[in-house]
């Protein structure tokens, strides 16, 4: 017998705590009407197609944000294409073609705050497009306490604020990526770090020093203090980078993956007068960094 779906739709980026409220409010709307549980979502931002290109930096890569989703979520998850059709669509079409007959959606649960569908719509007009298409239209309650949402979580990310984004997150904030060759001038002065090169369209926290918990290859974590910034001491006009120095760990870690969770944003990133300045600084940040992690466990 071909199954039923009970579904939400979003992009859900950064899978925050207001989407798990969501996904756990879909799942208990599915099995009171015996049906399964769907979350569809996009491979790609709607604004990127719908407005050439111009979309945010993400909190999370698709290869994130979909390990996210089977976490915290028990039922299927479906990744749409989203194109410039899709994005020309009306709503009523998109709950027909795609929720309706592609997914065979009998119930879809909408964010308090959601819209989709080209021009989108009242709360009003999606129960009665539901209605004509035979969908059962419900829309969630928002989450109680303060709004959240992957936009402000982004804007707080942008500030360096990094406790309040993952207050909203419901998790530490991380990044994934590859440890390149640097320029070894940590090193030099007794703070090797691993130069970390990123997907393109993830978002970096402001620029500054933080505490971090390390994820390494081999699935230990370490804690360590990362520097996002453009190195003022040692260049000019230099482009971002993200280097890390790793407490209590020396292996070669070059073309390697690890992973990076913030904890707390120390200090701004400044220029020293020499290095032996800057040295100076970061055996305060390393003390500083070390109590933080004591005191997070």
């Amino acid at each position: 017998m071909t199954k039923s779906y009970a579904v939400t739709i979003g992009f859900f980026d950064g899978v925050h705590r207001g989407h798990r409220f969501l996904l756990h409010l879909l799942e208990e709307q599915a099995a009171a009407n015996g049906l399964s549980p769907m979350a569809v979502t996009f491979d790609q931002h709607p604004r990127q197609v719908v407005q050439g290109g111009e979309a945010p930096s993400l909190l999370t890569t698709q290869t994130e944000k979909t390990s996210l989703l089977a976490q915290v979520f028990s039922g299927e998850i479906v990744v749409l294409p989203f194109t410039q059709e899709m994005g020309a669509m009306d709503a009523k079409e998109f709950m027909r073609s795609v929720l309706r007959e592609k997914l065979k959606a009998r119930l879809l649960l909408m964010g308090y705050n959601h819209r989709f569908g080209h021009r989108g719509g009242t709360p009003e007009e999606y129960i009665a497009w539901g209605n004509e298409v035979g969908i059962e239209v419900y829309r969630a309650e928002a989450l109680s306490g303060k709004l959240i949402s992957s936009s402000r979580i982004r804007n707080l990310i942008s500030a360096g604020k990094i406790e309040e984004a993952n207050a909203m997150l419901g998790y530490q904030y991380f990044i994934v990526g590859t440890v390149t060759n640097g320029k070894h001038i940590g090193r030099r002065i007794g703070f090797p770090t691993a130069n970390i090169m990123l997907p393109k369209q993830k978002l970096l926290p402001a620029c500054g020093v933080y505490a971090v918990w390390v994820t390494l290859p081999d699935g230990t974590k370490q804690g360590g203090m990362l520097c996002i910034g453009h190195r003022p001491t040692v260049e000019t006009n230099g482009d971002v980078s993200v280097e890390v120095n790793i407490f209590d760990h020396n292996s070669n870690l070059y073309g390697k993956q690890i992973s990076i969770e913030f904890i707390e944003k120390l200090r701004d990133e400044r220029h020293f007068i020499s290095l032996d300045a800057l040295k100076q600084q970061l055996m305060l940040d390393a003390a500083s960094t070390r109590a933080i992690i004591n005191k997070v466990g």
